[in-house]
């Protein structure tokens, strides 16, 4: 008998489509890719000139105390919690009262695992530059607590007044799919009745852009930009980089059903491994991959041929594609389930890539559409997963893969099922 799979009850994200879960779903279904010339910095000496930002401050979001606390990182996550903690109605009808959960909910047993890969890089590099113009008197006391990567959970954890365990994963771009593995983890373990789960990531930041290029893992096509990411694509050179936050609220299925909600989703199965062979490149035949998603299937209690849909790690880089690839045509054989790719639209979230493509999975169930995938124009022949391309497409969705792969050879994968469906019954 498989674990118990749990509830998916509220999400929410800040991404570079817009704030809020529908800027990101509607930017999908619309095919928009968000790639543009940076603006958060001067790159002219750079040779990436460009990425996905998120629009706008959120200084109008957020409190001036929490500003001034903050790195981005943190602040996407705080915003994108809020709207996932109200979406499962967990946030008390009075706006000031957003520090405390709702009644008859234990706050004591509230759980917030939120992961990032690079945490406050903004924070770092500008004290940094102020200690160099300044002397150590110019560096700002808030540096403390703005920089480091669990500051996005203990930010959350404050403000919402959540008293059960907090903590950070760090696995590079797998690490926001760890994270809500971990919180799959607690639920079934009876250490928490609620987690708070996701990912956050501000990395588009001068340092970060110019070793991620130095280490040829970047497009460089600043002539197009919207063209750049290219996934399973014979002509794909590299990822764009992204940022924003996504978060989701899990329940165990007892809780979610005292509370009279309908989950929107279930987490099913979780898989994790490591390909335990190089810092960057993923094993050419994608064998730790394959053990990743085999783990979760076998947790989440499925066979590879009840899966639907897959959304594709697909970063756009040669030999990344193509071992994920090689790894879905291990683990499903003659069963091709719908593919789709979408850092093609909002770029390589990092450490919150897990997040905002469990987010979109979600919605991909909840909808029965998944988004097409943007740029692919002449598909790798050793690439011929089925992808979507050209518009979105619309069919019976029962149950989807959404995956993450990452420097250091880690892979993590998760199985979400439909709300109100049975994947073990085949015939529906």
């Amino acid at each position: 008998m498989s674990p118990a799979k749990v509830a998916i009850t509220g999400l929410g994200a800040v991404s570079p489509h817009g704030v809020g879960v529908a800027a990101l779903w509607d930017g999908l279904l619309v095919g928009r890719s968000c790639a543009a010339p940076i603006t958060r910095y001067d790159a002219s000496a750079h040779r990436v000139r460009f990425a996905c930002e998120v629009p706008g401050d959120l200084s109008d979001r957020l409190p001036r105390r929490l500003l001034r606390q903050t790195d981005p990182f943190a602040r996407y996550a705080l915003v994108a919690a809020e709207e996932a903690l109200a979406d499962a109605g967990l946030l008390a009808p009075d706006a000031g009262a957003v520090r405390l959960p709702v009644e008859g909910i234990d706050a004591d047993r509230v759980a917030v695992v939120i992961a990032s890969g690079a945490g406050g890089m903004d924070e770092l590099t500008s004290q940094h530059q102020r200690l160099i113009d300044g002397g150590p008197g110019r560096v700002r006391p808030y540096l403390s607590i703005a920089m480091p990567l669990n500051m996005a959970a203990g930010q959350v954890a404050m403000r919402h007044g959540l008293r059960g365990p907090a903590s950070a994963v760090v696995s590079a771009c797998a690490s926001a799919a760890d994270a809500i593995g971990s919180g799959l983890d607690l639920l079934r373990a009876g250490r928490a009745d609620v987690a708070v789960v996701g990912g956050a990531e501000a990395a588009v930041n001068s340092l970060t852009m110019a070793g991620f290029d130095a280490a040829g893992a970047m497009s460089r096509r600043n002539d197009d930009p919207t063209t750049a990411s290219r996934p399973f694509d014979v002509d794909r050179d590299g990822f764009v980089a992204g940022e924003g936050a996504a978060i989701l609220v899990l329940e165990t299925a007892e809780h979610a059903a005292a509370r009279g909600v309908t989950p929107l989703a279930w987490l099913a199965g979780y898989g994790a491994s490591n390909d335990a062979l190089d810092p960057s490149s993923p094993a050419p035949d994608g064998e730790g991959a394959v053990r990743a998603m085999r783990i979760a299937l076998a947790d989440a209690g499925l066979e590879p041929g009840d899966i639907d849909h897959v959304n594709a790690h697909a970063t756009s880089t040669p030999v990344g594609d193509l071992a994920e690839a090689t790894a879905m045509a291990t683990v499903f054989g003659e069963h091709r389930p719908v593919v789709t790719a979408p850092k093609s639209s909002f770029g390589h979230l990092m450490g919150a890539a897990g997040a905002i493509e469990a987010v979109a999975t979600v919605q991909a169930l909840r909808h029965g559409i998944v988004p097409a995938t943007l740029n692919t124009l002449r598909q790798d022949p050793a690439c011929m997963v089925d992808l979507v391309l050209g518009h979105p497409r619309e069919g019976r969705l029962r149950a989807a893969m959404s995956s993450s792969f990452g420097f250091g050879g880690h892979n993590a994968v998760l199985v979400v099922t439909r709300a109100g469906h049975d994947p073990h019954d085949r015939d529906r």
